[in-house]
């Protein structure tokens, strides 16, 4: 896709004053990293407060007193009994079990909100408005944007601006007001740290993020760092962890599934899978080596059998190592069982270790 044909978000003029390098994501034009690197934007978020711009994510609505149970009958993860302003991380699966995408769903006043992943936006909004029943409302939100505040700092700093939102439980949300802008702010995020994410009009956008961005603890933070907090705190990334042929079980979100629950595609291989054992299962692995093992690897037990792969692999800079997740057979997945890659000829041994490699740091 031409540089001319990607999607901007309403910050991009801003990114561009804050010295970010752009780069072509899911169909837009976003930031990479900002003048002082992946690895600073990285450990700031960490100690301080990154601000991320995450309107490329897509947003919608399901209106109706049926919105809830329409939805769950597309999901193994319980939405009915969703309490209004409460939150649940859940997947849409296919017939095979699979995963068409993970998404963040909240309970309203007047139905669910969803966010979805940028790369599945229009293949997911086309898929509910397909299968969700008649007496629901579909709403596609283009005009909301979304950002993210992430960091043990966010709370106090938010709450300067909106003293409600120091109250929320993780996964939970409400309806305030920042530096007199109209938003939803929820207690959740994609780093491991507490932090909050917000939507809000789109007209608001650039106003808000330099309020927020002239605080002194707090600096932008790019696609680069992104990856890699979420990285060290086990998180999945669509495409990698999860896909279309990448079940729950396999990404070790048994936990996702509601007890009883089985009317939902996909259903009776999920099932088969918590009660038998999946064959292959997520891992997070430590690399004894300086060189990264990067996505697609192939890796070996110690006589040359294929086990598996690695689905995300980068340096981790809080643990100042590479680390990586991986699919792999479920008989090597005993922790500390060490396996091999091959990176530029040369061999590299990984061995299976707990995640996430970074403990959450969520306000329970």
């Amino acid at each position: 896709m031409a540089v001319t044909d990607l999607k901007q978000t309403p910050l991009h003029n801003l990114h561009l004053e804050l010295g970010a390098k752009m780069t072509a994501f899911a169909g837009y034009l976003m930031p990479l990293q900002y003048t002082k690197g992946i690895i600073h934007e990285h450990l700031h978020c960490r100690s301080q407060v990154g601000f991320f711009d995450i309107s490329h994510m897509g947003q919608c609505r399901i209106l109706g007193d049926n919105a809830a149970s329409a939805l769950e009958k597309l999901t193994p993860g319980g939405l009915v009994d969703l309490a209004v302003g409460a939150q649940k991380y859940t997947v849409l699966t296919n017939d095979d079990g699979g995963v068409i995408d993970d998404i963040i769903v909240t309970r309203t006043e007047f139905g669910l909100s969803i966010i979805v992943n940028a790369g599945c936006k229009e293949k997911d909004f086309t898929y509910l408005k397909q299968q969700l029943a008649d007496d629901c409302q579909f709403e596609v939100c283009a005009d909301l944007v979304l950002f993210a505040l992430q960091g043990p700092a966010a709370v106090s700093l938010l709450g300067k601006y909106a003293a409600d939102i120091t109250c929320l439980g993780f996964m939970h949300s409400c309806a305030t007001q920042i530096g007199g802008v109209d938003c939803v702010v929820s207690r959740c995020g994609y780093t491991g740290e507490d932090g909050f994410e917000i939507s809000l009009h789109q007209d608001h956008a650039e106003q808000l993020a330099r309020l927020l961005l002239a605080e002194p603890n707090v600096e932008p933070i790019g696609l680069g760092a992104r990856d890699t907090l979420r990285l060290e705190a086990g998180l999945c990334l669509y495409g990698h962890e999860l896909s279309d042929n990448i079940s729950p079980i396999e990404a070790r979100l048994q936990w996702l599934i509601k007890k009883g629950h089985q009317n939902y595609p996909g259903a009776n291989v999920i099932l088969k899978q918590m009660q038998q054992g999946a064959e292959r299962i997520r891992v997070g692995l430590l690399i004894d080596s300086k060189i990264p093992v990067r996505e697609g690897s192939v890796l070996h037990d110690a006589e040359a059998n294929v086990v598996g792969f690695v689905s995300s692999g980068s340096f981790s800079p809080s643990l100042s190592r590479p680390v990586a997740m991986a699919l792999i057979g479920r008989n090597y997945a005993d922790i500390g069982t060490v396996l091999y890659a091959t990176v530029r000829n040369t061999r590299i041994a990984v061995t299976v270790s707990r995640l996430p490699f970074v403990p959450h740091r969520y306000q329970r």
